[in-house]
């Protein structure tokens, strides 16, 4: 999946959904999506998200809320533009993100934070340079913005699993 696919699939789902009241999440159970071939793992609460279809690529994973509102998208792919975190960063905000109201936005050493408001739809992304920036980790969930309050919740809870990947072995292969 290359970069661009898959801000266009985080768009496509920025501008796409909606709907209104969601009840409170069970975090009870939970799933994990491990990826054999770049390495990373997140895990999301099964009484919220699911497949709906099978995976076309294993480089990342579209789960959708049970009631279709909120997507939880998990990826990773090669840099093969060479872009340093700081120019990924500033294409996201300009290609993704462009109008959002951007509310948290950490920048570290190796990965950064997008989270904000655009068209009614809540977003956080967390995205990860790995092997010396060779491969980007990415994950992003979108939700109504007027299920902040429950959906934050998930996004809290799903952040703590996620490990970015480094290969096959963890070793940059």
């Amino acid at each position: 999946m290359t970069r661009s696919m898959f801000a266009v699939l985080c768009a496509a789902f920025v501008c796409g959904a909606s709907g209104s009241s969601f009840a409170g999440p069970k975090l009870d159970d939970w799933a994990t999506v491990k990826n054999d071939r770049h390495g990373f793992a997140i895990a999301y609460p099964v009484d919220v998200f699911e497949q709906k279809s099978a995976p076309t690529t294993d480089e990342g994973r579209v789960l959708i809320s049970k009631d279709g509102k909120a997507k939880l998208l998990v990826g990773a792919f090669e840099n093969a533009d060479h872009n340093s975190l700081q120019d990924y960063r500033q294409f996201l905000l300009d290609e993704q993100y462009a109008g959002a109201d951007i509310d948290y936005a950490p920048v570290k050493k190796r990965w950064f934070v997008l989270s904000g408001t655009r068209n009614g739809q809540m977003f956080y992304e967390r995205v990860s340079f790995t092997c010396g920036g060779k491969l980007i980790n990415s994950w992003a969930m979108v939700y109504p913005a007027d299920e902040r309050k429950t959906y934050d919740r998930v996004v809290d809870a799903v952040a703590r699993t996620y490990m970015p990947g480094a290969g096959r072995s963890g070793a940059c292969d």
